[in-house]
This record gives C-alpha cells, structure tokens and sequence, in this order.
C-alpha cells in the first residue's frame, strides 16, 4: 500500500474512496482555482453516473466551487470536461481520451488507489487540454437591486 499525501488522504476522506475520476476532478479544481482566485464558477460535463460523476466531487473540493453556494452545474454529457469562469475569462479543461480509456480500462477495485496516486503526480499537461477564451458572461450588463 502507499503511502497518500495528507491533499489525497483528506480527498479520500471527503468521497469516501480514492479513484481516478475523483483525482481527476481535484486536479480540475486546483487548475481552475489557480486561474481565478476569487470568483469562480464552474460547469461540468460528466454526467450523474458513476464513476465519471465522481469528478465532480474532486472539483467541488479544490475548486470551492460547490452545490450548496449554486457556483457549480452539471451537464448530462458523459464527458470528463469542466469549464471554469468569472464575468470576463473562461477556461476549459478535457481529460485527454487515451487518458479515459486508459482508467477506464484498466481500473479495478484493487489498483484504483494507485492509478489515483499516479494521476495525482502526473503533470496536467500529460492529462489535460486546457483552453482559456471569453467568458461568455462578459458580454453581459446584470443589475441587482
């Protein structure tokens, strides 16, 4: 067994096992925070089914972004991509395919937590297409009264 950084014990605390989607999701969430760290919010587009939802956990736990503050949405799309956005920027980031199939195909209750451990120390570059572009909240004018 390894052992798991005090980030990835806390993580697996947080979802109740450690697998890939979930790092794959906190790693999201750092990339997402990083660039906007004060406002953010984000939109997912993995879906409710597991384990492809367990992304969602890992972002709402390094993003900040959650259910409960309403800052996070998801899609029905079965796709491992988040958007993260404030009023003026976006940035978009897609699991690489190989990637997915890879955890796809070879995770197993027995290996998950070392196929997680080695994501974890994966460069996001290895992992990740990651785009920034305008928000298309940018364009417009909110009054609150």
């Amino acid at each position: 067994m390894i052992k798991l950084p005090d980030e990835l014990r806390e993580l697996k605390r947080f979802h109740g096992h450690l697998g890939p989607y979930v790092v794959v999701g906190y790693k999201m969430g750092l990339i997402g925070r990083e660039v906007f760290p004060d406002k953010i919010s984000a939109v997912l587009y993995t879906g409710t089914r597991r384990p492809l939802s367990c992304v969602i956990d890992g972002v709402q736990f390094s993003s900040c972004c959650t259910l409960g503050k309403g800052n996070i949405s998801v899609k029905e799309d079965g796709v491992a991509k988040a958007e993260f956005y404030d009023e003026n920027k976006l940035l978009e980031i897609t699991l690489f395919e190989n990637v997915r199939s890879r955890i796809d195909a070879t995770v197993t209750s027995d290996n998950e937590e070392m196929i997680a451990f080695d994501l974890f120390t994966a460069d996001p570059s290895d992992l990740f297409r990651i785009t920034e572009g305008e928000s298309a909240q940018s364009g417009r004018v909110v009054k609150l009264k």
